[in-house]
């Protein structure tokens, strides 16, 4: 008998070692060292003795938001840069539609820094903790590369809205011209690193709807930031080729990357992206900033196009979130991302 006992833990250890589970009747003993995967049929609901095996995100409202602000203002930053470098004479030209243009957007990449900050700072409780964030410098932790990339951002923001104000005043002239450049440069690609990060951080952790798509999530995120901002420009009442151009390429990207989302499933692992009110947030922001605002765009509604993008690009962020939280309480999704 014992070593009919002996030999059933050997296979025990040995299923938990290849597959980090056990599965089958009578392995659920309290307090025992080895979790227990889904048995065949199951549905997740019972996981490492029916409960989840990662903790769920426990961000709020803030969270998303900020993603979404953060990511329109530092692509309003690159379109400052991508203006300026075509013709920068132009674009310090203020009663240009180009110049005009490039000073709303760095505006706009100024009070978004600002907002990004207030959003960052309710969700931390008090200001101490993220000025606490920026003792450290940690390369490899995104959430500190993020804490410095918004500080620095709104650093080179501001202060190309400041050179802008002087000048458009006469108070400056001459060579500030390369001093605004420089500052607007700054901003385009400090803003490309604040867009692009928070796709990097919840892609960094081991939620598993999140981490399962890792590797789209930052250009996800890009390029969302992107169609916002000129989105937003759009419905300021800039209306260039440049600023509809970059619509249609946002909106195809998001289209194509609502459609790879739906090929490449993960089966359990990202089964959140799919199922109840996450799901149904993302593909209502897919739709909205995909295909929606492309046939928008393509019949010449460029307000409901805009509009159309910055309202989907919102939801989204939400809808990871809630996508994150579901994944997260669901045990078989970490197992299956375990397998994997």
């Amino acid at each position: 008998m014992t070593g009919l006992r002996e030999e059933r833990l050997d296979s025990l250890r040995e299923e938990a070692r290849r597959t980090g589970a056990v599965s089958g009747a009578g392995v659920r003993a309290a307090g025992g060292p080895m979790p227990t995967g889904p048995a065949d049929g199951d549905e997740g609901s019972r996981g490492y003795y029916g409960r989840p095996v990662v903790k769920p995100p426990v961000w709020t409202w803030e969270i998303p938001l900020y993603f979404f602000v953060g990511g329109l203002a530092g692509m309003a930053g690159v379109i400052a840069l991508g203006a300026t470098a075509v013709d920068l004479d132009s674009a310090l030209e203020a009663a240009g539609s180009r110049g005009g243009m490039v000073r709303a957007a760095i505006w706009i990449a100024t009070l978004g820094a600002l907002v990004s900050a207030i959003l960052l700072t309710m969700d931390l409780g008090r200001p101490a903790r993220f000025l606490n964030m920026l003792r450290v410098f940690k390369p490899r932790s995104p959430m500190s590369m993020g804490a410095w990339v918004l500080t620095a951002f709104g650093g080179t923001a501001s202060g190309a809205a400041i050179l802008f104000w002087l000048i458009d005043r006469g108070a400056l002239s001459g060579a500030v011209e390369l001093v605004l450049f420089l500052a607007i440069l700054a901003t385009g690609v400090l803003g490309a690193g604040l867009a692009t990060y928070t796709g990097v951080l919840i892609g960094a952790t081991t939620i598993p709807a999140w981490f399962t798509h890792r590797r789209g999530l930052p250009l996800h995120f890009g390029v969302a930031g992107l169609g916002a901002a000129a989105g937003l420009l759009e419905l300021l009442g800039f209306r260039l080729g440049a600023l509809n151009a970059i619509g249609v390429l946002a909106s195809v990207v998001e289209t194509a990357f609502g459609a790879w989302l739906e090929i490449r499933r993960h089966g359990a692992a990202d089964r959140a992206l799919r199922r109840g009110a996450p799901g149904l947030l993302l593909r209502v922001s897919g739709l909205l900033a995909g295909p929606g605002s492309l046939c928008l765009r393509l019949l010449g509604w460029i307000p409901w196009a805009a509009a159309a993008f910055l309202a989907g690009a919102l939801v989204s962020r939400y809808g990871w979130l809630a996508a994150g939280r579901a994944s997260g309480l669901d045990p078989a999704a970490t197992f299956a991302a375990q397998r994997r």
